[in-house]
């Protein structure tokens, strides 16, 4: 279910990185807890966000959350197609509905973050915990 060529953090974000960037959205998990997706507020291209800082909401019909940056970067690109389609979350949040574009400042700082495998075992036990 979790793409294994991304990393995932406790507040549910992915990112995909390569040598210098990195692509961000949030978990199936978010968005199936989240409900159907109504409104997403993205920040400013240029933009520069500290890992575990808020980014930008998540607007659903239970609840509004924040997003929060996996890594520390500069936004290069952020996704148009969600300002028009917020649905789209609930629709492909691994694919189609990436949040943000970032340039990374250390590439290598998402290796701390959970792989695939470490993100379904803590989805897993939090859902037990329910």
């Amino acid at each position: 279910m979790y793409p294994e060529n991304y990393r995932y953090t406790k507040e549910h974000e992915w990112i995909k990185a390569d040598k210098t960037n990195g692509t961000v959205g949030i978990t199936h998990y978010a968005q199936e807890k989240l409900g159907d997706i109504v409104f997403v507020e993205l920040p400013k291209v240029g933009r520069h966000f500290d890992a575990q800082e808020s980014f930008g909401t998540v607007e659903s019909v239970k609840a509004v959350s924040d997003i929060y940056s996996p890594a520390n970067g500069s936004v290069t690109e952020v996704n148009a197609a969600l300002a028009d389609n917020p649905a789209l979350l609930n629709q492909d949040p691994h694919g189609a509905a990436w949040l943000i574009k970032l340039k990374l400042d250390d590439p290598k700082e998402v290796e701390h973050l959970m792989s695939a495998e470490e993100y379904d075992e803590f989805v897993r036990a939090a859902e037990e915990e329910h």
